[in-house]
């Protein structure tokens, strides 16, 4: 069984190989996993492609595919997909914001069968998140009951990005999302097709606008809309 990394990336040249380097580190081999990473330049205008190009895995494939402008990290996220050939996608962001170390719980649940999706909930190991601004963790809660509120989910963390799915499932949502609305699609149309989220606690440190981070109050306003509309049009 293969896992597929699906990495979306936007000018991250100086995060990039890190991460790289840490998911090649990740050993899956006691749950019989065999990884792949594909990697979405969306449009990056510093060396992102450059540092992917230039990695060399020591026992996993890295493929990369790109965007000629920066379309958002929803939109990478299907372009990586269409690439992905893994029995289970794990969607990574290009940051450091998240432990590798997370993986095997994540994953266990799948490989077992006792779950087809799972969440990385940063709010099982302690209410407030690492180093996670006001505005975020507001925007998170509202977002979370709200998902709950509208879908049934019981979830924690309707914005986590460790998101891991039998990636048929995933690939079965035709999915529309192009920034960061994937996180609400993705949680809309799983409470629509009554599939149930496995959720595992995980590590936690936020990064600040000034080392990077992209999302915008905006996003959340969006967010919001996009749950609302999953909800009345499926």
């Amino acid at each position: 069984m293969r896992l597929s990394v699906i990495v979306p990336a936007f000018c991250e040249e100086n995060h990039i190989g890190q991460i790289l380097a840490q998911i090649d580190a990740v050993d899956l081999r006691p749950l019989g996993l065999e990884k792949e990473v594909v990697v979405c330049d969306d449009g990056s205008t510093d060396a992102t492609a450059t540092v992917v190009e230039a990695f060399s895995p020591r026992d996993s494939l890295v493929r990369l595919v790109r965007h000629q402008e920066n379309r958002g990290k929803g939109a990478a996220i299907r372009t990586a997909l269409e690439e992905a050939t893994g029995e289970i996608a794990l969607i990574q962001d290009a940051d450091l914001e998240y432990d590798v170390a997370d993986y095997p719980a994540l994953l266990e649940p799948i490989v077992h069968g006792r779950a087809d999706v799972v969440f990385g909930s940063r709010f099982l190991k302690r209410p407030w998140p690492t180093g996670m601004q006001l505005p975020n963790f507001l925007a998170n809660r509202i977002l979370t009951l709200s998902a709950n509120l509208l879908f049934g989910v019981k979830i924690t963390d309707e914005a986590t990005c460790f998101k891991v799915f039998r990636t048929d499932i995933l690939r079965s949502f035709d999915l529309q999302c192009e920034r960061f609305e994937f996180c609400p699609e993705v949680v809309g149309k799983l409470g629509r097709s009554r599939i149930p989220v496995h959720e595992v606690p995980i590590e936690y440190e936020a990064r600040d606008n000034a080392s990077g981070k992209k999302i915008r109050w905006t996003d959340g306003v969006e967010a919001l809309a996009t749950l609302l509309k999953v909800r009345l049009r499926g």
